[in-house]
C-alpha cells in the first residue's frame, strides 16, 4: 500500500510544486509504527485516486499526510476518506483526531478542514540559529517550481531524496 500511496503523493507534490518526501521515509513510518499509522486508499475501478495516512497515540490520531489525483477530484475522494477516519476512529474508541496543520494562506485546505467542524488553533514556530548569516535555501523560487513540475518520477523522487536529508 506504501508503493500505491507514494505515487499518488507524487502527483500531489508535483502539483503543489513541492518536493516529494523520500519513499523510505513512508515505509520506514509502516515498518517502525506498526498498527499506528494507517494508510486509507480509495480507488475508481481498482485505480487509486486518493490517499490519507493517519498516526494514532493513545486516544488520538493524527492526520498527517494527503494526496491524490486531482483528474478525479469530482469524485470526493478525500472528504470519504476523512468520514471513514472520524467513523474508524470513533468506533475504536478514539476521543480526539487532529486534522494537521495548513498554511494560513491556503484558503482552500481550511474551508475543506472547517466543513468537519475541526477547531482551528494558531501555532507560532521559533527558530534558533547560531549564525545570522545562515539562510535556508530558497526552495520556492520559480525555476525550482517549474523544475518539480517537468521532471519525470522517478527524477523527483531522487531530488526528494537529496533535499529532505539536508532539509527535513
Amino acid at each position: 500500500m506504501v508503493n500505491e500511496f507514494y505515487k499518488l503523493l507524487l502527483i500531489t507534490r508535483r502539483r503543489h510544486e513541492l518536493f516529494p518526501q523520500p519513499r523510505a521515509w513512508f515505509q520506514n513510518l509502516v515498518e517502525c509504527m506498526g498498527d499506528k499509522v494507517q494508510i486509507r486508499l480509495a480507488r475508481k475501478d481498482g485505480v487509486p485516486i486518493a490517499a490519507i495516512l493517519s498516526l494514532r497515540h493513545g486516544y488520538s490520531v493524527v492526520y498527517k499526510y494527503g494526496c491524490s489525483d486531482e483528474k478525479l477530484h469530482r469524485l470526493a475522494a478525500m472528504p470519504f476518506l476523512f468520514w471513514r477516519l472520524i467513523e474508524e476512529s470513533k468506533a475504536s474508541g478514539i476521543e480526539q483526531i487532529d486534522f494537521g496543520r495548513s498554511d494560513m494562506d491556503n484558503a482552500g485546505l481550511i474551508a475543506f478542514k472547517d466543513r468537519f467542524g475541526t477547531r482551528k488553533q494558531l501555532l507560532t514556530y521559533f527558530r534558533y540559529s547560531q549564525t545570522e548569516s545562515r539562510k535556508p535555501a530558497n526552495w520556492t523560487s520559480q525555476a525550482t517550481r517549474q523544475m518539480v513540475a517537468l521532471l519525470p518520477d522517478a527524477a523527483l523522487s531522487a531530488v526528494g531524496r537529496v533535499v529532505y536529508r539536508h532539509m527535513g
